[in-house]
């Protein structure tokens, strides 16, 4: 008799037993027979799947499910291994997941409803493609038999996944639906990282399957491409010539070993190395080589590059204008350089580096690490020069801060270059309503670090359901909230298109006061703990005591002008 049919007459005939003198030796075969059942014979395919991928090494979920993925929940649920987090909105899901794979270099997993879920999440997904961040996006389908009747949530999830994927897969069936996960996985790994979709139609996560057809092998992660020597030569003889040369550095050229080789090929010739705008990962501060950083308006980047004869690039591609404007270039390197690719974003920029250092008989440190310093804060009113100030002065060692200040955070990215070591995530793919979602993501991945989230008020709006996520898994966050009460880059690109007097439609359109957005309160509506300040005295008390305060902690800070609309 199989344990199944044995567990089918057991529970037919458990009224009987249960008034049994022999009540206990029942119960316990029924409890062996259940076990055996589930754990050999029936499982189903949300089981299959989530197993793999705890045992291929995935633990965490960020999740916002619906009625068609209650099977996947049902599977995390049953999985001791994997830590499941809600979402408020799916694309606080998909900039957690964001953050944590540009922490921990593996993917998390996003557990998303249908197309118009995945939807909601795509404009983090766009971000994290840009950063090539290492994600694995699970996404919940009608059964196979359900789509032909088209519903009302039927929807074409393959054209909502595939421009922000690079690569979308669909269970074939119950038995398969496991191995999709897996190759899913493997693309995620991807070095550096890359976005990887995959969809699970109910009736596959439902079926029960044979415990024999899960996949007993484990995800294989990728070797990196590796540069070729004649390139290798190429760059060292160009650095050679004692032209201005410059090195342009991106993605993971800017972890700390990798910076480490290009401050020994620095010390060498003298070449100035310089990030992308917008960085993944920047690892910086005290004690590691330091950078420059491309500025993000086309005519600061152009002068910036000018009189440059060799532009050399790894981990990065050349820099070009965020936007076009009239009768300026799009491409930022100055038609007189040569370029030179060392390494695009996808070949090993750490072994590139190393071997130009070597080829160049580079010394074998960089001549100069960036040493700690203390800055004097001048009482008053809060500016971006002081608030940068703050931060810098107050960043803990190995803290983790996410980027997303805007306008009025590039003083605490300036100044924290002489702060202790740590972690600068940035807005990689331009679609703001990242920073909230990337700093739980962050602190997810990294429980033992602080993480800062600098953020304005504007695109804080995009996600701020973020809050709650924190608060719920009382996450080790400092929110740093800028308000300015409006778009503020964009009364800038107002100007700079030639409109320096805009109409009162017009600036309508780019204010954020009338109502006035009350961020204490949003906060301590989500369950975070804030404060609101308007001083730089006021504002480094309120950063000391959130920095030792754990689990998050919001500061509204209200710049000069805006104190009341």
């Amino acid at each position: 008799m199989s344990p199944r049919l044995f567990l089918n007459l057991l529970e037919n005939n458990w009224g009987n037993l249960a008034s049994s003198d022999t009540l206990w030796p029942h119960r316990k075969l029924k409890t062996n027979a259940d076990r055996l059942c589930g754990e050999l014979y029936f499982m189903n395919g949300a089981d299959a799947l989530i197993k793999a991928l705890a045992d291929a090494g995935v633990d965490v979920c960020f999740a916002n499910p619906g009625t068609s993925e209650m099977q996947l929940v049902a599977a995390i649920d049953k999985e001791p291994r994997m830590r499941a987090i809600l979402g408020l909105f799916e694309g606080v899901v998909t900039g957690a997941a964001d953050g944590y794979g540009r922490m921990l270099d593996k993917p998390a997993l996003t557990l998303l409803h249908l197309g118009p879920g995945f939807g909601n999440g795509s404009a983090n997904l766009h971000n994290a493609r840009r950063a090539r961040s290492p994600i694995i996006n699970m996404i919940g389908e009608h059964a196979t038999y359900h789509r032909q009747y088209d519903a009302p949530l039927t929807a074409d999830i393959e054209g909502f996944a595939k421009p922000v994927s690079h690569w979308v897969g669909l269970s074939a069936s119950p038995e398969s639906l496991a191995q999709t996960g897996l190759d899913a996985l493997e693309v995620a790994l991807s070095y550096p990282g890359k976005v990887a979709s995959f969809i699970a139609p109910a009736d596959h996560a439902w079926t029960e399957i044979d415990a024999a057809a899960v996949p007993s092998t484990t995800a294989s992660t990728p070797a990196p491409a590796v540069v070729h020597d004649d390139t290798v030569a190429e760059a060292a003889n160009a650095l050679k010539t004692g032209n201005t040369a410059v090195l342009f550095l991106g993605g993971m050229a800017l972890r700390e070993e990798a910076l480490f080789q290009a401050g020994r090929i620095q010390a060498r010739t003298g070449v100035r190395l310089i990030t992308e705008t917008f960085c993944a990962r920047h690892q910086r501060g005290a004690g590691r080589v330091s950078t420059e950083r491309l500025p993000y308006f086309a005519e600061q980047a152009i002068a910036a590059l000018e009189g440059t004869d060799q532009f050399i690039i790894v981990g990065s591609k050349p820099p070009v204008s965020f936007f076009a404007y009239p009768d300026k270039p799009s491409v930022l390197v100055p038609e007189t350089a040569t370029t030179i690719l060392l390494a695009d974003p996808r070949t090993d920029a750490l072994d590139a580096l190393t071997r130009l250092a070597d080829a160049l008989d580079a010394p074998a440190e960089p001549a100069r690490l960036q040493t700690r310093v203390l800055h004097k804060l001048e009482p008053g009113d809060i500016n971006m020069v002081e608030l940068g100030k703050v931060v810098a002065n107050r960043l803990p060692a190995d803290a983790i801060v996410s980027d997303e200040g805007a306008t009025n955070g590039f003083g605490a990215f300036m100044y924290t270059n002489t702060a202790e070591p740590h972690d600068w995530l940035m807005l990689t793919g331009g679609s703001i309503g990242q920073g909230l979602p990337l700093a739980v993501g962050a602190a997810t991945a990294c429980p033992d670090r602080k993480v800062i989230a600098l953020q304005a008020d504007g695109s804080a709006m995009y996600t701020l359901q973020a809050l709650w996520t924190m608060a719920r898994e009382a996450l080790d966050i400092t929110v740093v909230l800028l308000n300015n009460r409006s778009y503020a880059i964009l009364n800038i690109e107002m100007e700079r298109v030639g409109v320096a007097e805009s109409s009162t439609k017009a600036r309508s359109l780019l204010d954020l006061s009338n109502p006035d957005l009350d961020w204490v309160k949003l906060a301590e509506g989500m369950g975070v703990a804030a404060e609101q300040v308007v001083s730089v005295e006021q504002f480094d008390d309120a950063m000391g005591k959130a920095l030792a305060t754990p689990g998050p902690y919001l500061i509204e800070v209200i710049l000069p002008g805006y104190e009341s609309a």
